[in-house]
Protein backbone atom coordinates (compact mmCIF):
# COMPACT_ATOMS: atom_id res chain seq x y z
CA UNK A 1 0.00 0.00 0.00
CA UNK A 2 1.37 3.41 -0.98
CA UNK A 3 1.99 5.75 1.93
CA UNK A 4 1.46 9.43 1.25
CA UNK A 5 3.15 11.85 3.67
CA UNK A 6 1.16 14.68 5.18
CA UNK A 7 1.93 18.06 3.62
CA UNK A 8 0.73 21.58 4.15
CA UNK A 9 -2.45 22.43 2.24
CA UNK A 10 -3.28 25.82 0.80
CA UNK A 11 -6.89 25.83 -0.42
CA UNK A 12 -8.53 29.11 0.60
CA UNK A 13 -11.95 29.01 -1.05
CA UNK A 14 -13.95 28.13 -4.14
CA UNK A 15 -15.06 30.67 -6.71
CA UNK A 16 -17.82 30.80 -9.32
CA UNK A 17 -16.16 30.70 -12.72
CA UNK A 18 -18.49 33.30 -14.20
CA UNK A 19 -19.44 35.68 -11.34
CA UNK A 20 -16.41 35.36 -9.04
CA UNK A 21 -18.65 34.75 -6.01
CA UNK A 22 -16.75 33.04 -3.18
CA UNK A 23 -17.78 29.74 -1.61
CA UNK A 24 -16.43 28.12 1.53
CA UNK A 25 -13.90 25.33 1.10
CA UNK A 26 -14.28 21.96 2.86
CA UNK A 27 -18.01 21.73 2.17
CA UNK A 28 -19.97 19.74 -0.40
CA UNK A 29 -20.65 21.85 -3.49
CA UNK A 30 -22.06 21.25 -6.95
CA UNK A 31 -22.46 24.10 -9.41
CA UNK A 32 -22.49 27.71 -8.24
CA UNK A 33 -25.73 29.63 -7.68
CA UNK A 34 -25.30 30.90 -11.24
CA UNK A 35 -25.29 27.30 -12.49
CA UNK A 36 -21.62 27.41 -13.46
CA UNK A 37 -18.53 25.40 -12.43
CA UNK A 38 -16.71 26.27 -9.23
CA UNK A 39 -12.94 26.74 -9.31
CA UNK A 40 -10.63 25.90 -6.39
CA UNK A 41 -8.41 28.78 -5.27
CA UNK A 42 -5.15 28.53 -3.33
CA UNK A 43 -2.90 30.71 -1.20
CA UNK A 44 -0.24 30.81 -3.90
CA UNK A 45 2.07 32.96 -1.79
CA UNK A 46 1.98 30.20 0.79
CA UNK A 47 2.62 27.55 -1.84
CA UNK A 48 5.58 29.56 -3.12
CA UNK A 49 7.16 29.36 0.31
CA UNK A 50 6.57 25.62 0.65
CA UNK A 51 7.21 24.19 -2.82
CA UNK A 52 10.38 24.51 -4.86
CA UNK A 53 11.59 22.92 -8.07
CA UNK A 54 14.34 21.26 -6.06
CA UNK A 55 11.84 19.71 -3.64
CA UNK A 56 9.81 18.37 -6.56
CA UNK A 57 12.85 16.62 -8.02
CA UNK A 58 13.22 14.53 -4.87
CA UNK A 59 9.61 13.31 -4.81
CA UNK A 60 8.12 10.17 -6.40
CA UNK A 61 7.10 10.69 -10.03
CA UNK A 62 3.38 10.54 -9.40
CA UNK A 63 0.36 12.82 -9.51
CA UNK A 64 0.47 13.38 -5.76
CA UNK A 65 3.87 15.06 -5.85
CA UNK A 66 1.86 18.27 -6.51
CA UNK A 67 -0.05 18.06 -3.21
CA UNK A 68 0.42 21.75 -2.37
CA UNK A 69 -1.58 22.61 -5.50
CA UNK A 70 -4.26 19.96 -4.94
CA UNK A 71 -7.41 20.13 -2.80
CA UNK A 72 -7.13 16.99 -0.63
CA UNK A 73 -6.35 18.13 2.92
CA UNK A 74 -5.50 14.84 4.65
CA UNK A 75 -3.32 12.13 3.15
CA UNK A 76 -5.56 9.42 4.65
CA UNK A 77 -8.27 10.45 2.17
CA UNK A 78 -6.18 9.90 -0.95
CA UNK A 79 -7.76 7.07 -2.92
CA UNK A 80 -4.94 5.87 -5.14
CA UNK A 81 -4.39 3.13 -7.70
CA UNK A 82 -0.88 4.33 -8.53
CA UNK A 83 -1.20 7.47 -10.66
CA UNK A 84 2.28 7.68 -12.13
CA UNK A 85 3.56 10.52 -14.29
CA UNK A 86 2.85 9.76 -17.95
CA UNK A 87 5.63 9.91 -20.55
CA UNK A 88 6.19 12.43 -23.31
CA UNK A 89 7.94 11.08 -26.39
CA UNK A 90 8.38 12.07 -30.01
CA UNK A 91 6.87 10.73 -33.22
CA UNK A 92 9.92 11.05 -35.50
CA UNK A 93 8.60 9.23 -38.57
CA UNK A 94 5.28 11.08 -38.47
CA UNK A 95 7.06 14.41 -38.01
CA UNK A 96 9.35 13.67 -40.97
CA UNK A 97 6.39 12.76 -43.19
CA UNK A 98 4.67 16.03 -42.31
CA UNK A 99 7.81 18.13 -42.69
CA UNK A 100 7.91 19.09 -39.02
CA UNK A 101 11.06 19.39 -36.92
CA UNK A 102 9.51 17.55 -33.99
CA UNK A 103 6.15 16.25 -32.83
CA UNK A 104 5.49 15.16 -29.26
CA UNK A 105 2.77 13.05 -27.66
CA UNK A 106 1.87 12.69 -23.99
CA UNK A 107 0.54 9.18 -23.50
CA UNK A 108 -2.19 9.18 -20.88
CA UNK A 109 -3.02 5.55 -21.56
CA UNK A 110 -0.41 4.59 -18.95
CA UNK A 111 -2.65 5.73 -16.07
CA UNK A 112 -4.87 3.43 -13.96
CA UNK A 113 -7.94 2.26 -15.91
CA UNK A 114 -6.04 3.14 -19.08
CA UNK A 115 -7.07 6.75 -19.61
CA UNK A 116 -6.61 10.34 -18.50
CA UNK A 117 -10.00 10.17 -16.80
CA UNK A 118 -8.13 8.66 -13.86
CA UNK A 119 -6.64 12.07 -13.09
CA UNK A 120 -9.96 13.83 -12.65
CA UNK A 121 -11.78 10.97 -10.97
CA UNK A 122 -9.08 10.16 -8.43
CA UNK A 123 -9.34 13.76 -7.23
CA UNK A 124 -13.14 13.86 -7.29
CA UNK A 125 -13.45 10.56 -5.42
CA UNK A 126 -10.74 11.47 -2.90
CA UNK A 127 -12.56 14.71 -2.14
CA UNK A 128 -15.88 12.88 -1.97
CA UNK A 129 -14.32 10.61 0.65
CA UNK A 130 -12.95 13.60 2.55
CA UNK A 131 -16.39 15.25 2.52
CA UNK A 132 -18.22 12.11 3.67
CA UNK A 133 -20.08 11.27 0.44
CA UNK A 134 -21.20 7.65 0.22
CA UNK A 135 -22.81 7.29 -3.25
CA UNK A 136 -21.77 8.95 -6.49
CA UNK A 137 -23.54 8.96 -9.84
CA UNK A 138 -22.42 10.17 -13.26
CA UNK A 139 -22.94 9.89 -17.01
CA UNK A 140 -20.12 8.58 -19.20
CA UNK A 141 -19.11 7.73 -22.74
CA UNK A 142 -16.91 4.99 -21.27
CA UNK A 143 -13.53 5.87 -19.78
CA UNK A 144 -14.73 8.30 -17.11
CA UNK A 145 -17.23 5.74 -15.85
CA UNK A 146 -14.51 3.12 -15.63
CA UNK A 147 -12.28 5.42 -13.59
CA UNK A 148 -15.15 6.49 -11.34
CA UNK A 149 -16.14 2.88 -10.70
CA UNK A 150 -12.59 1.82 -9.88
CA UNK A 151 -11.87 4.66 -7.46
CA UNK A 152 -15.31 4.55 -5.83
CA UNK A 153 -14.91 0.83 -5.18
CA UNK A 154 -11.44 1.47 -3.79
CA UNK A 155 -12.92 4.08 -1.45
CA UNK A 156 -15.78 1.84 -0.34
CA UNK A 157 -18.40 4.00 -2.08
CA UNK A 158 -21.35 3.01 -4.21
CA UNK A 159 -21.22 4.18 -7.84
CA UNK A 160 -24.14 4.45 -10.26
CA UNK A 161 -23.12 4.97 -13.88
CA UNK A 162 -25.26 5.80 -16.93
CA UNK A 163 -23.91 5.44 -20.46
CA UNK A 164 -25.33 5.80 -23.99
CA UNK A 165 -26.49 2.46 -25.36
CA UNK A 166 -23.82 2.50 -28.07
CA UNK A 167 -20.94 2.95 -25.60
CA UNK A 168 -18.17 0.48 -26.58
CA UNK A 169 -18.90 -2.89 -25.00
CA UNK A 170 -15.44 -3.14 -23.46
CA UNK A 171 -16.08 0.09 -21.53
CA UNK A 172 -19.47 -1.06 -20.25
CA UNK A 173 -18.04 -4.38 -19.07
CA UNK A 174 -15.07 -2.63 -17.48
CA UNK A 175 -17.37 -0.32 -15.50
CA UNK A 176 -19.45 -3.25 -14.26
CA UNK A 177 -16.37 -5.37 -13.50
CA UNK A 178 -15.02 -2.62 -11.24
CA UNK A 179 -18.05 -2.59 -9.00
CA UNK A 180 -20.46 -0.01 -10.40
CA UNK A 181 -24.17 -0.30 -11.00
CA UNK A 182 -24.26 0.53 -14.69
CA UNK A 183 -27.21 1.39 -16.94
CA UNK A 184 -27.44 1.75 -20.72
CA UNK A 185 -29.54 4.69 -21.89
CA UNK A 186 -31.24 5.23 -25.23
CA UNK A 187 -29.67 8.65 -25.72
CA UNK A 188 -26.44 10.68 -25.65
CA UNK A 189 -24.27 11.61 -22.69
CA UNK A 190 -26.12 14.83 -21.88
CA UNK A 191 -29.36 12.85 -21.73
CA UNK A 192 -27.63 10.40 -19.38
CA UNK A 193 -26.64 13.45 -17.33
CA UNK A 194 -30.26 14.56 -17.08
CA UNK A 195 -31.15 11.15 -15.61
CA UNK A 196 -28.31 11.50 -13.11
CA UNK A 197 -29.60 14.94 -12.10
CA UNK A 198 -33.13 13.71 -11.48
CA UNK A 199 -31.94 10.53 -9.78
CA UNK A 200 -29.71 12.56 -7.47
CA UNK A 201 -32.74 14.55 -6.28
CA UNK A 202 -34.75 11.41 -5.57
CA UNK A 203 -32.05 9.07 -4.25
CA UNK A 204 -29.55 11.43 -2.64
CA UNK A 205 -26.69 10.52 -4.97
CA UNK A 206 -23.87 13.02 -5.37
CA UNK A 207 -23.74 14.17 -9.01
CA UNK A 208 -20.19 13.65 -10.25
CA UNK A 209 -20.90 14.84 -13.80
CA UNK A 210 -18.15 16.72 -15.63
CA UNK A 211 -17.62 20.16 -14.03
CA UNK A 212 -20.73 19.81 -11.85
CA UNK A 213 -18.38 19.35 -8.91
CA UNK A 214 -15.17 21.36 -8.40
CA UNK A 215 -12.43 18.76 -8.18
CA UNK A 216 -12.11 16.95 -11.49
CA UNK A 217 -10.52 20.12 -12.87
CA UNK A 218 -7.89 19.93 -10.13
CA UNK A 219 -7.00 16.37 -11.06
CA UNK A 220 -6.87 17.12 -14.77
CA UNK A 221 -4.70 20.19 -14.26
CA UNK A 222 -1.87 17.87 -13.22
CA UNK A 223 -1.38 17.24 -16.95
CA UNK A 224 -0.26 20.85 -17.27
CA UNK A 225 1.86 20.72 -14.15
CA UNK A 226 3.58 17.56 -15.34
CA UNK A 227 4.28 18.62 -18.89
CA UNK A 228 5.78 21.92 -17.72
CA UNK A 229 8.31 20.11 -15.56
CA UNK A 230 8.96 17.38 -18.13
CA UNK A 231 9.79 19.98 -20.77
CA UNK A 232 12.22 21.85 -18.54
CA UNK A 233 9.71 24.54 -17.49
CA UNK A 234 9.40 25.71 -21.09
CA UNK A 235 5.85 25.16 -22.34
CA UNK A 236 5.33 23.85 -25.88
CA UNK A 237 4.30 26.17 -28.69
CA UNK A 238 1.01 24.35 -29.22
CA UNK A 239 -1.16 21.78 -27.44
CA UNK A 240 -3.75 19.71 -29.30
CA UNK A 241 -6.36 18.44 -26.88
CA UNK A 242 -9.36 16.17 -27.60
CA UNK A 243 -12.28 18.18 -26.31
CA UNK A 244 -15.60 16.83 -25.10
CA UNK A 245 -16.36 18.28 -21.69
CA UNK A 246 -13.00 20.08 -21.88
CA UNK A 247 -12.01 19.59 -18.24
CA UNK A 248 -8.39 18.92 -19.11
CA UNK A 249 -8.00 21.97 -21.33
CA UNK A 250 -9.55 24.15 -18.64
CA UNK A 251 -7.40 22.51 -15.98
CA UNK A 252 -4.14 22.93 -17.89
CA UNK A 253 -4.88 26.62 -18.51
CA UNK A 254 -5.43 27.02 -14.76
CA UNK A 255 -2.22 25.10 -14.02
CA UNK A 256 -0.16 27.41 -16.21
CA UNK A 257 -1.48 30.48 -14.36
CA UNK A 258 -0.66 28.89 -11.01
CA UNK A 259 2.84 27.91 -12.13
CA UNK A 260 3.51 31.44 -13.32
CA UNK A 261 2.33 32.82 -9.97
CA UNK A 262 4.85 30.50 -8.27
CA UNK A 263 7.63 31.74 -10.55
CA UNK A 264 8.12 28.29 -12.08
CA UNK A 265 7.35 29.47 -15.63
CA UNK A 266 7.08 32.77 -17.44
CA UNK A 267 4.14 34.34 -19.24
CA UNK A 268 4.51 32.33 -22.45
CA UNK A 269 1.51 30.12 -23.19
CA UNK A 270 0.96 27.45 -25.81
CA UNK A 271 -1.66 27.90 -28.49
CA UNK A 272 -4.49 25.69 -27.24
CA UNK A 273 -6.33 23.75 -29.93
CA UNK A 274 -9.67 22.27 -28.92
CA UNK A 275 -10.04 19.21 -31.13
CA UNK A 276 -13.48 17.84 -31.96
CA UNK A 277 -15.06 15.53 -34.52
CA UNK A 278 -17.02 16.91 -37.46
CA UNK A 279 -20.02 14.90 -36.24
CA UNK A 280 -19.98 16.62 -32.83
CA UNK A 281 -18.28 20.03 -32.85
CA UNK A 282 -20.21 22.50 -30.67
CA UNK A 283 -17.05 24.22 -29.38
CA UNK A 284 -15.61 24.60 -32.88
CA UNK A 285 -18.87 26.08 -34.15
CA UNK A 286 -19.08 28.54 -31.25
CA UNK A 287 -15.44 29.53 -31.77
CA UNK A 288 -15.96 30.18 -35.46
CA UNK A 289 -19.14 32.17 -34.81
CA UNK A 290 -17.49 34.30 -32.13
CA UNK A 291 -19.82 33.04 -29.40
CA UNK A 292 -18.81 32.59 -25.77
CA UNK A 293 -21.30 29.77 -25.18
CA UNK A 294 -21.93 26.74 -27.39
CA UNK A 295 -25.36 25.57 -28.43
CA UNK A 296 -26.18 21.87 -28.17
CA UNK A 297 -25.03 19.84 -31.17
CA UNK A 298 -27.90 17.79 -32.56
CA UNK A 299 -27.47 14.24 -33.91
CA UNK A 300 -23.97 13.94 -32.45
CA UNK A 301 -21.95 11.06 -33.88
CA UNK A 302 -18.29 10.07 -34.18
CA UNK A 303 -16.07 7.02 -33.79
CA UNK A 304 -14.19 8.97 -31.10
CA UNK A 305 -16.81 8.39 -28.40
CA UNK A 306 -14.85 10.27 -25.75
CA UNK A 307 -15.42 13.58 -27.54
CA UNK A 308 -19.06 12.96 -28.40
CA UNK A 309 -20.38 15.55 -25.95
CA UNK A 310 -23.22 17.59 -27.49
CA UNK A 311 -23.11 20.35 -24.85
CA UNK A 312 -20.41 21.14 -22.30
CA UNK A 313 -21.25 22.97 -19.05
CA UNK A 314 -17.78 24.59 -19.13
CA UNK A 315 -18.07 25.77 -22.74
CA UNK A 316 -17.16 29.38 -21.97
CA UNK A 317 -14.07 28.34 -20.01
CA UNK A 318 -12.85 26.26 -22.96
CA UNK A 319 -13.51 29.05 -25.44
CA UNK A 320 -11.92 31.70 -23.20
CA UNK A 321 -8.70 29.67 -22.90
CA UNK A 322 -8.53 28.87 -26.62
CA UNK A 323 -9.02 32.51 -27.61
CA UNK A 324 -6.62 33.89 -24.98
CA UNK A 325 -3.94 31.48 -26.19
CA UNK A 326 -4.23 32.38 -29.87
CA UNK A 327 -5.35 28.85 -30.70
CA UNK A 328 -8.64 27.71 -32.18
CA UNK A 329 -11.18 24.94 -32.40
CA UNK A 330 -10.56 22.33 -35.08
CA UNK A 331 -13.01 19.67 -36.26
CA UNK A 332 -11.76 16.57 -38.10
CA UNK A 333 -13.58 13.81 -39.95
CA UNK A 334 -13.93 10.25 -38.72
CA UNK A 335 -12.01 9.10 -41.80
CA UNK A 336 -9.12 11.39 -40.88
CA UNK A 337 -9.21 10.09 -37.30
CA UNK A 338 -9.11 6.46 -38.41
CA UNK A 339 -6.31 7.13 -40.90
CA UNK A 340 -4.23 8.94 -38.27
CA UNK A 341 -4.52 6.00 -35.87
CA UNK A 342 -3.42 3.51 -38.52
CA UNK A 343 -0.56 5.61 -39.90
CA UNK A 344 1.07 6.51 -36.59
CA UNK A 345 0.90 2.86 -35.54
CA UNK A 346 2.66 1.74 -38.70
CA UNK A 347 5.11 4.64 -38.83
CA UNK A 348 6.03 5.15 -35.18
CA UNK A 349 4.78 2.02 -33.40
CA UNK A 350 2.37 4.00 -31.22
CA UNK A 351 -1.21 2.79 -30.79
CA UNK A 352 -3.37 5.90 -30.39
CA UNK A 353 -6.95 5.85 -29.24
CA UNK A 354 -9.45 7.49 -31.66
CA UNK A 355 -9.42 10.72 -29.62
CA UNK A 356 -5.62 10.73 -29.80
CA UNK A 357 -5.89 10.14 -33.55
CA UNK A 358 -8.14 13.19 -33.72
CA UNK A 359 -5.36 15.36 -32.27
CA UNK A 360 -2.92 14.17 -34.94
CA UNK A 361 -5.47 14.82 -37.69
CA UNK A 362 -6.05 18.30 -36.24
CA UNK A 363 -2.29 18.96 -36.08
CA UNK A 364 -2.00 18.06 -39.77
CA UNK A 365 -4.81 20.49 -40.58
CA UNK A 366 -3.28 23.25 -38.42
CA UNK A 367 0.10 22.74 -40.08
CA UNK A 368 -1.44 22.95 -43.55
CA UNK A 369 -3.41 26.08 -42.60
CA UNK A 370 -0.38 27.83 -41.07
CA UNK A 371 -1.77 27.88 -37.53
CA UNK A 372 1.44 26.16 -36.42
CA UNK A 373 4.79 26.16 -38.19
CA UNK A 374 7.02 23.18 -38.98
CA UNK A 375 9.54 24.44 -36.43
CA UNK A 376 7.00 24.81 -33.61
CA UNK A 377 7.11 22.31 -30.77
CA UNK A 378 3.62 20.81 -30.73
CA UNK A 379 2.27 18.37 -28.15
CA UNK A 380 -0.58 15.94 -28.80
CA UNK A 381 -2.60 14.21 -26.10
CA UNK A 382 -3.29 10.51 -26.46
CA UNK A 383 -5.95 10.30 -23.81
CA UNK A 384 -6.35 6.51 -23.51
CA UNK A 385 -4.76 3.24 -24.49
CA UNK A 386 -5.72 2.23 -27.99
CA UNK A 387 -6.33 -1.31 -26.73
CA UNK A 388 -9.73 -0.20 -25.38
CA UNK A 389 -11.07 0.33 -28.89
CA UNK A 390 -11.85 -1.89 -31.87
CA UNK A 391 -8.76 -2.18 -34.04
CA UNK A 392 -8.65 -2.00 -37.81
CA UNK A 393 -8.74 -5.31 -39.67
CA UNK A 394 -5.25 -5.46 -41.11
CA UNK A 395 -5.01 -7.72 -44.17
CA UNK A 396 -1.28 -8.15 -43.69
CA UNK A 397 -1.75 -10.87 -41.04
CA UNK A 398 -0.63 -14.27 -42.42
CA UNK A 399 -1.90 -17.61 -41.09
CA UNK A 400 0.65 -20.40 -40.89
CA UNK A 401 -0.26 -24.06 -41.15
CA UNK A 402 1.60 -27.03 -39.72
CA UNK A 403 3.83 -27.45 -42.77
CA UNK A 404 5.78 -24.22 -42.60
CA UNK A 405 8.05 -23.25 -45.48
CA UNK A 406 10.65 -21.32 -43.47
CA UNK A 407 12.39 -20.10 -46.61
CA UNK A 408 9.24 -18.11 -47.46
CA UNK A 409 9.09 -16.31 -44.10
Amino acid sequence: MTHFPERSTFVTHLECSITGERYDADRVHGLSKAGRPLLVRYDLDGVRGALTKEALRDRPRDLWRWRELLPVRRAENIVSLGEQETPIFDLPATAKRLGAATLLVKDEGRLPTGSFKARGLVMAISMAKELGIRTIAMPTNGNAGAAAAAYATRAGMESVIFCPDDTPEINVREIAAQGARVYRVNGLIDQCGAIVGEGAKVNGWFDLSTLKEPYRIEGKKTMGLELAEQLGWELPDAIFYPTGGGTGLIGMWKAFDELEALGFIGSKRPKMFAVQAEGCAPIVRAFEQGERHAERWEDAHTIASGIRVPKAVGDFLILDAVRASGGRGIAVSDDAIAEAVVRVGREDGVLLCPEGGATLAAYEKALADGDVGPGDRALLFNCATGLKYPLADHSGVIDLNAAIDYSAL
